[in-house]
């Protein structure tokens, strides 16, 4: 009797052990997506710089926090400007994986909306710097071409933020 009583806790034990352990490996997982792209992010421009880039822009956007599918993970805010070499931020984005800053030929806010528009739209490159980034334009695309910019993290397929560029 006692013997069956041990057998049946040892085994409890370890399924428990067994489950504390995976729901560890789960949570690790999760908290490393996180912050990974924190600990390995670049430094954006100063201020310095980003008040000296300022009378080069040619066209400018804002990106709100709430917009759209943005939500308290997946989020924008700052000044977007735009010249024919560069784009750059004042402002800050939510940390994230496998960022991208897409010109796009329409104003969208939601995932639904930029997939119908995705294979129109050009990838600047990769975000790397969650406050103050900057990107050159890929050689050969005309940013006077299109009206907006969105950034979208290609490893969940998560809207971030988007900003219509105007004069």
């Amino acid at each position: 009797m006692i013997q069956n009583l041990l057998r049946v806790i040892r085994k409890y034990v370890v399924l428990f052990a067994l489950f504390i352990f995976i729901d560890g490996l789960i949570i690790g997982f999760g908290l490393g997506v996180y912050f990974l792209p924190i600990i390995t992010a670049e430094t954006g421009l100063d201020q310095a710089e980003v008040a000296a880039l300022e009378t080069s822009a040619e066209r400018r956007g804002i990106f709100v926090r709430d917009i759209g599918d943005s939500d308290r993970f997946h989020w924008g805010e700052g000044q977007i400007m735009v010249n024919d070499k560069m784009v750059w931020l004042d402002g800050e984005v939510a940390p994230g994986p496998d960022y991208r800053l897409y010109l796009t030929p329409e104003f969208v806010t939601t995932e639904a909306d930029f997939m119908k528009i995705k294979s129109q739209s050009v990838v600047v490159g990769s975000i790397k710097a969650f406050n103050n980034f900057s990107l050159a334009v890929p050689d050969g695309v005309n940013v006077g071409d299109y009206p907006a910019l969105l950034i979208w993290c290609e490893a969940f397929g998560e809207f971030i933020t988007a900003a219509e560029l105007k004069s």
